[in-house]
Order: structure tokens, then sequence, then C-alpha cells
């Protein structure tokens, strides 16, 4: 029997990190903390001033706020969320946008006082709305994570703080340390299927929708189009291009929800439907594909715990590990199938910056499938890139935390540059 701490740790890991949310999710954190200043303010401020850090500001800068018809960027994402926003539904802050409260955003930007300062309190994850109106004011933070508000101040005084974390390991808790590929392969073995199902099931169908949009219509440089034109309909490119078409459809601002994972809907899109993709071609039943995605989940956040939320290495790269992973366990690989797998890709992958969100991270999701599923291939065929090899460890786990401290570590300076140039640039 599996042991039940480990169990019950990773149902709640997934239930912590399969969330719904409506848009790129730094920009809709931004809207729900406007939308949470405004509340707290009580009235509709005329003066707002947001201080972010400089990885919220590179994944702001160039990506659509849903719902705006086209705006971008740190203001537009406030002002949505402070005319439209309701902050009970968190990453849904936004959803319900209407056609009148559109132009009601347009115009209170012309009309309010706004201000964005870049953060130096260290903090990875950091955004502050601070809202004001006829002598009083308001104060939202957010710090860690999107939906971790640490701070609601109005006219000085705390309705709610918090201890800061600059960067927690978990939204709410749980005990990722038990987070190893043996650990998770086991869970999936194990796992009842009604402890999972719900969840993974609205990962499926929430991603594949938006995957389906983004095969159906224009958006953003078509990246999914593009490999489907160009490349045909072979199960590897169709995995390739269902994950990068969910991109272009959620970054140039279609309204539909994603169900995220490690607190991106492009990662959440990336760890499901290359699997999805698979599952159908290989006619597996539900109950592996599920099996298969729970695979593909754990595996992302495993990789991403040691590297935190936001970074200069793009997450990308994990969920593709995760994918090629979970279509590794779906044809049948073994343990040291899928282990392989996960540092063939990350030896092929690794060291692809982010340099924010915007339509190009279709590409590099297309990209990160590709290297996880030629990963796979190898690990299948029985060749494996080895230890002392570039950064790779003695093992897989090894390796995953010499890539998680090259990507914290190593590219601190990196990701300072991006963000120089981003500020720089037009």
């Amino acid at each position: 029997m599996m042991d039940k701490n480990i169990y019950e740790s990773f149902i709640t890991v997934l239930e912590e990190e399969l969330l719904p949310a409506m848009g790129c999710t730094e920009p809709i954190a931004v809207s729900y903390a406007g939308a949470l200043a405004r509340d707290a303010l009580g009235k509709l401020p005329d003066k707002v001033s947001v201080t972010v850090s400089g990885n919220i500001l590179k994944n702001v800068k160039s990506v659509v706020v849903p719902g705006t018809g086209g705006m971008k960027g740190v203001i537009s994402a406030a002002a949505a969320g402070i005319i439209a926003g309701d902050g009970d539904k968190k990453l849904e802050v936004i959803s319900r946008i209407s056609e009148e409260e559109r132009g009601r955003i347009r115009e209170y930007i012309k009309s309010a006082e706004f201000a964005v300062e870049r953060s130096q309190s260290g903090c990875v994850f950091d955004i502050s709305v601070r809202v004001e109106k006829d002598g009083d004011w308001a104060l939202v933070r957010i710090a860690g994570h999107h939906t971790n508000v640490v701070r609601i101040t109005r006219n000085g005084e705390d309705i709610l703080k918090r201890e800061i974390e600059s960067e927690p390991t978990s939204p709410d808790g749980a005990d990722r340390s038990l987070l190893t590929v043996e650990n998770i392969l086991e869970f999936a073995n194990a796992v009842k299927i009604t402890d999972v199902e719900k969840l993974i099931s609205r990962q499926l169908e929430y991603n594949y929708a938006i995957s389906e949009e983004g095969l159906k219509n224009d958006y953003g440089a078509r990246v999914g189009k593009v490999l489907l034109k160009s490349f045909g309909r072979g199960v590897n490119n169709v995995a390739k291009a269902t994950a990068a078409a969910g991109s272009d459809a959620r970054m140039n601002g279609c309204s539909l929800p994603v169900v995220i994972v490690s607190g991106s809907g492009n990662q959440g899109i990336t760890a499901s439907m290359p699997v999805k993709v698979y599952a159908d071609h290989l006619k597996s039943d539900r109950e592996k594909l599920i099996r298969a995605v729970v695979v593909s989940d754990l595996i992302t956040i495993h990789l991403k715990t040691g590297i935190g939320r936001l970074s200069a290495y793009c997450g990308a790269v994990s969920a593709g590990c995760g994918a090629a992973a979970g279509v590794c366990y779906l044809k049948g690989g073994s343990a040291a199938d899928i282990s392989a797998t996960i540092v063939n890709a990350l030896a092929i992958d690794s060291g692809l910056i982010c340099d924010g969100a915007k339509s190009s991270c279709a590409a590099k999701i297309a990209s990160a499938v590709d290297a996880g599923l030629v990963g796979m291939e190898m690990a299948l065929g029985g060749d494996a890139f080895e230890c002392g090899d570039g950064i790779l460890g003695e093992c897989v786990e090894n390796t995953i935390d010499n890539v998680a401290d090259v990507a914290r570590n190593g590219m601190r300076e990196t990701d300072e540059e991006i963000i120089r140039l981003m500020i720089k640039s037009c």
C-alpha cells in the first residue's frame, strides 16, 4: 500500500495547482489586486499606483488582457479589475466583462491618474495596488503567488496582514519535498480515480476547448495552425500544434478559461493536451488517460517547485517534460524509461529563456513538447544522455536539482538583463 502521507499530500498538491483561470495569470493577478483595492476603498478611485516586481512587469507587458478588446499592460490589467472585477472569483476576476464595461475601462484609463513602478522588495512575485479618492486610500499587496493576498489596508488600518514568504513552495502548505519521480509514478498507479477524476476532467475539458479555439480562429502568430499546415497531422505534430494553439488563443485575448499548473495556463495546457492527443491516437481508455495526466501534472509541478513560480527559465520546458512523461506512461514505459525521458528532455531544451508572456510562448511550447517527445523516443529505444553530459546529474532527481539551481540562481542576472531590455524596448 502507498504511504498515506504521500498520497494525501499529492491530492492536496493537485487541488492547489489545478485551478481555473481566465487570461494570462500575471495580468489577472494585477486585476485581482485592483478589484480588492477598489472594494477596500469602497468607491471608484481617481488615482491608482501599481508597484510590481520585474517578473510581473515582464509577464504583463505584451499579453492581451481578456475581455478588454485587445488592451495590454499593467495599467489595463489594473483598470479592468477596478472597473469590472469580482474579487471573489480570484483568477477568474474579470471573466464577465460586458461591452459597456469595456468602454468604461478605456474611459477610466483616460480620466484617472495612473502610475506604475518597479518593486524594490526583492520578492520575485510582488504586486501592490494603491488606490485613492477624496483623501481616502487603500492598498492591496499580493506576494509569492497569484492569489496570496498578504495585506489589505484602508487609511492606514490593516484589514488583513500576513507574513510574507518571498517564494513559498506551496500556495497552501502541502509538503512538496515528497515529490520525486518514483513517488509520482507510484501515486499515479495507486490513486483512486474518483479522487482525481473531477480535477483532471475539468483540466482536459477547459484546455481542449481553448486549444480548439486556437486552431479554428486566427490568434496572434497562429503557431498551432502553422504547424498543422506546414508539417501535417502525424500524432507528434498534432500534439505540438494542439498545445501551441491553446497558447495562441490565451496570449491574445481569448476569454475562455484554462486550468493552470504551477500558476501558469500555458503550463496547464502543455501538460495536458499532448497527453490527450496521444491517448486518442493510442485509443487509451479514460482511466489510463487520467492517470497519465496525473503523471504529467505532478512531474511539471516537481520540476517547477525548485525553480520557482517566475524566473528567466521558460516554464514550458518543465511542462514539455511532464507531457512526455505522461505519454511515455500511456505507452507502457517503465519508471526507468520515464526517468530517462525527463533527463533527455532537460538535456535538449534547458536554457530556453522566459522573456515574458506573449504570442511567441506558443512556439516555445511547441519546442518544449518536441524536446520531450524526442527524449521519450530516445528512452524507449534504449538511448539516453549520460551523467556528466553538461548539467546532467547521477540520476533524474540530481538532474532536476541541477536544473533548478541553474534556473533559480544561475539565471538571476539573465533575468535582470531580460527585464532591462524589455523595459527599454517599445
